[in-house]
């Protein structure tokens, strides 16, 4: 365990915060947050600070420090404090190959209105290819049924498989919404969505067009 893993499991513990907890908050997995209390991952002070201000208190890495022992063998090189900006640069290299800015986008998908990051694992994020997973907000309340509800912001991968029982962005009747799908036969699906009571709408293969499946939904609390 590094000493600055140790200090977040400390302060994390202190405050009665589990790893689900702050990697949610954060928006990485569980196993994330062990990785770093274990030493496994390195983060960036960006990711420190987010770290501190969830749990409101001041957490500092000290694993990084050069100094000069004036007692050493004069044989012995002395080593030069790097300068901060080539420490964060370090850091920033280091952080940019673990985590990757996945952004947030509305159902358009035309202009991401921010980023939540999740760690890259095999190349991957969260099993998919880096370059199709995104999150969208969720602009109404159609799935409050199936306790989406505006505003919540979920994880999707870019898809055009109609997948039965999946949850997907699908442009339909010049529209582009979120439906529940359910497979009738090779020709035919039924769209469903809840906002109020339920409602299906049957329609055939080529009426629509899957744009991505949703994976999970981070509540809005």
């Amino acid at each position: 365990m590094s000493r600055l893993g140790d200090k977040i499991k400390q302060v994390r513990q202190s405050k009665e915060v589990s790893q689900k907890q702050l990697g949610r908050k954060i928006g990485v997995s569980e196993g994330f947050i062990n990785d770093i209390e274990m030493g496994k991952k390195v983060i960036n002070e960006k990711f420190i600070e987010k770290i501190s201000k969830i749990l409101g208190e001041e957490i500092e890495d000290s694993s990084v420090s050069f100094q000069d022992n004036g007692a050493a063998d004069e044989r012995t090189p002395k080593l030069e404090r790097p300068s901060e900006g080539k420490v964060k640069e370090v850091w920033n290299d280091a952080f940019s190959s673990v985590l990757k800015d996945v952004s947030i986008y509305k159902y358009d998908l035309v202009k991401a209105i921010g980023v939540k990051q999740l760690p890259i694992i095999s190349n991957k994020v969260e099993g998919y290819a880096q370059d199709k997973v995104l999150f969208l907000e969720i602009e109404n309340d159609d799935m409050l049924g199936f306790r989406i509800c505006s505003g919540d912001i979920a994880f999707a991968h870019l898809t055009h498989e109609i997948e039965n029982n999946a949850i997907s962005l699908v442009d339909y009747n010049g529209e582009r919404v979120l439906r529940q799908i359910k497979t009738l036969d090779s020709n035919k699906v039924l769209l469903i969505s809840n906002r109020i009571s339920l409602r299906t709408d049957s329609v055939q293969h080529n009426e629509i067009k899957v744009i991505a499946k949703l994976d999970r939904v981070e509540f809005k609390l």
